[in-house]
């Protein structure tokens, strides 16, 4: 009867266990950890490290909620067939949605996807606008592919100061995209009037 006892009390505890394991794995994401998520390109392998099990409680609030984190998370999971079925023609759908309310991350992807033909058809007209978008929203990956369009001769030279105005504010501890940044403005000086420079190398102002 102590033996039966306690293995009553073992598989009770081990029941709790697992149910506590399980309670802890289904746990949805707040939005600002989602966006973090995004913004460190973690979104997909977190999701699968969850092993697949928040993939309802993602869909509803892409498509019943349209919070805008979930919307780009959906659909980079549906276009790359992320524990779901691949549909990219779906999944670009719910880029767009979230990049049309305004998330950075979106925008800035679906510019990178129309800048060199990826999912989408190339289109280097649309791609600068979709990542001036993103780069006046302070997304620095945005901004280091509008440069390279820019000085590639896309884009409008009225848009130089504004991007130069942005890299010049660039904060990044990443030795390599400091570099970058240099670079790109020396090019953009380049092709800029002096007092656009020179207007350009403002302070920020939140």
């Amino acid at each position: 009867m102590f033996k039966f006892s306690i293995f009553i009390t073992f598989f009770i505890t081990m029941i709790g266990t697992a149910q506590a394991q399980q309670l802890e794995a289904i746990q949805i994401y707040s939005q600002d950890d989602l966006i973090k998520m995004i913004n460190k390109n973690q979104h997909l392998e977190r999701v699968v490290s969850d092993r697949c099990q928040l993939v309802q409680d993602i869909e509803a609030r892409a498509e019943v909620l349209r919070v805008p984190a979930y919307q780009f998370l959906w659909g980079d999971m549906l276009a790359w067939g992320v524990c779901v079925d691949a549909e990219p023609e779906r999944g670009v759908y719910y880029m767009r949605e979230a990049a049309a309310q305004g998330l950075a991350a979106a925008l800035e992807q679906l510019g990178r996807y129309h800048s060199i033909g990826k999912l989408v058809q190339e289109d280097k007209k649309r791609a600068v606008i979709y990542l001036r978008e993103a780069s006046a929203l302070g997304n620095l990956k945005a901004q280091l592919q509008l440069a390279e369009l820019f000085i590639d001769g896309y884009g409008s030279p009225y848009d130089f100061e504004d991007l130069y105005h942005w890299l010049y504010n660039a904060i990044t501890d990443d030795s390599r995209t400091h570099q970058r940044i240099a670079m790109y403005m020396g090019e953009l000086e380049s092709l800029m009037h002096p007092k656009a420079v020179r207007d350009a190398r403002k302070p920020m102002i939140n």
